[in-house]
């Protein structure tokens, strides 16, 4: 936690930042039919900070889960590091450069795993933008390429603003060292994921789904990276939130079926709430 404070301090040392936030999460996590894992939270701090063309945003994540032991022999803990950077070069085009990091994992062969993302968003009009980013995940034992493609527009029914979003994955695995972690595992996979997002006054709601088989992805624009042999064919996803002061509280809740790659077990379900609390600097 000490560098991600100094980061933060050489953030807001350059000069004034404008509407940037602070947040923080909590998530709870609950799995059934899984032959390791059973249930689990997550804590995560972060910052999302703006000055002039610039934006830079950043997240610490720990996770405990409980798991079966055997097969497993002790609980799953882990920490991850999550960067992006944000350039504008202009009205419509910008950059980003993003950076995730498996801090540690007590537990599968990813521990160490780092993922490096480039990526270019281009606004055709103001209320339209087309954003690609191309991702290199590197382990010990296979290397990760995943290409995103997200078109995002935003129109508003009387008092009400909505966006309207798709996303499209594609993920290729590059197998160095064959092991039973990834013997199941197909080389290419496609998924796309459709969202809307709602806003009115105080008060926003939004909700999406992703269709498709995926593994070892990263999700939320960088922000999530699913490094354990878990291979998910569907994705559900739905959420409140309110503006009260300088305050957005949000509660999420995400549905996810999947299959353990290492023993082909399949019908794996994940549920997770999610609440959000941000303030707005």
């Amino acid at each position: 936690m000490k560098y991600i404070a100094l980061l933060t301090v050489a953030v807001l040392a350059q000069g004034e930042v404008v509407h940037s936030s602070l947040s923080t999460y909590l998530e709870s996590k609950t799995f059934t039919n899984s032959k390791q894992k059973s249930d689990g939270k997550i804590i995560g701090v972060g910052a999302d900070l703006h000055h002039n063309a610039s934006s830079f945003k950043f997240a610490y994540e720990y996770g405990d889960t409980n798991t079966y032991q055997p097969p497993l022999k002790e609980d799953l803990k882990t920490q991850k590091l999550f960067l992006r950077y944000m350039y504008d070069i202009n009205d419509k085009l910008a950059i980003n450069v993003n950076y995730l990091k498996v801090l540690s994992d007590n537990i599968v062969v990813t521990d160490g795993g780092a993922a490096y993302g480039l990526g270019l968003t281009y606004k055709p009009m103001k209320n339209a933008g087309i954003n690609f980013t191309q991702f290199y995940t590197r382990y010990d034992d296979f290397n990760v390429y995943q290409s995103d493609l997200s078109l995002a527009y935003i129109m508003k029914i009387q008092e009400v603003k909505v966006k309207l979003s798709v996303d499209t994955k594609y993920i290729n695995l590059d197998i160095k060292n064959p092991t039973r972690f990834t013997n199941n595992a197909q080389n290419d996979y496609l998924t796309t994921g459709f969202k809307m997002h709602a806003h009115y006054s105080r008060y926003h709601a939004g909700g999406g789904f992703y269709m498709g088989k995926r593994v070892f992805g990263i999700m939320q624009d960088g922000f999530k990276i699913q490094h354990h042999a878990m291979e998910f064919d569907r994705t559900y996803f739905g959420g409140v939130g309110v503006n009260i002061s300088d305050f957005v509280l949000r509660m999420q809740y995400i549905y996810q079926r999947a299959t353990e790659l290492p023993m082909n077990n399949q019908n794996v379900e994940v549920s997770n709430v999610r609440l959000l609390l941000n303030y707005k600097l």
